[in-house]
């Protein structure tokens, strides 16, 4: 049932979910305009070349993020209104689009980082029992939170608001996936930086460059982009966490 309020208690409450709105629209525009610029090169390097595994997985992460996008532009945008059981559906897209998209994200960058130390059976051995570790365990919370959570809307002083309700200590159990999944991916950055440093102070000892240090530059690159938007989107989520479960 919708509850309705006029209760100015709640003024701030609003006036920060105003501003994740604001935010939630702008990085939909960007990653719109993003898709736009980028989608000739996608369809020449990606769609009209060999597929593998890679590009399965790359494919599947930006549209699922294209999604997950679209969603949060329906319940950030306060002017929308969502019934209850859209309001659960919305919530539970979020969270299964987070236990998708991680894995394929985690597989992508273990390859990377396997590929780097040349192929190293003990790096392989303990990225991937880290990452399943990881893995096994936000599955499981997000199933818990599944099934002991409950969304309603409320339309607080004419505004459309999404609470969603934890049960019991699920809370907790959601900062802690958040800080198994931000040791990960610190974990795979100082792996990434320490190999690039090594092999850099290697080639300088020999004199020698090459294809080699361009390709180790354009992997330390990447992942220094995709560590600092991972901080930010976690970021993000620890705000979430320690602010009232409102979305």
């Amino acid at each position: 049932m919708t509850i309705v309020s006029d209760n100015p208690i709640w003024w701030p409450l609003i006036g920060s979910s105003r501003v994740n709105g604001y935010f939630t629209v702008a990085a939909a525009a960007v990653v719109t305009y993003d898709w736009t610029l980028t989608f000739g090169q996608e369809i020449e390097l990606i769609w009209r070349q060999r597929w593998s595994l890679m590009t399965v997985l790359y494919l599947s992460v930006r549209y699922l993020g294209m999604l997950y996008t679209v969603s949060n532009v329906l319940s950030g945008v306060q002017t929308i209104s969502l019934t209850d059981a859209v309001s659960r559906i919305m919530y539970e897209t979020w969270n299964w689009t987070h236990v998708v998209v991680f894995p394929m994200l985690g597989v992508i960058v273990v390859a990377r980082l396997h590929a780097m130390y040349q192929r190293s059976r003990k790096i392989l051995i303990s990225l991937v029992i880290t990452f399943l570790a990881i893995i096994i365990f936000s599955g499981v919370v997000t199933i818990m939170q599944t099934m002991h959570t409950s969304g309603e809307e409320v339309i607080l002083s004419g505004t459309y608001q999404c609470i969603i309700a934890y049960a019991g200590y699920f809370s907790f159990l959601s900062g802690l996936t958040w800080i198994a999944c931000t040791v990960w991916e610190v974990f795979a950055l100082c792996l990434a930086v320490w190999v690039t440093v090594k092999h850099f102070i290697e080639l300088r000892q020999h004199s020698t460059g090459g294809i080699i240090g361009d390709c180790f530059t354009v992997l330390m690159k990447t992942h220094i982009f995709y560590f600092a938007s991972f901080v930010v989107v976690s970021s993000c989520d620890l705000i979430g966490f320690l602010s009232p479960t409102v979305v």
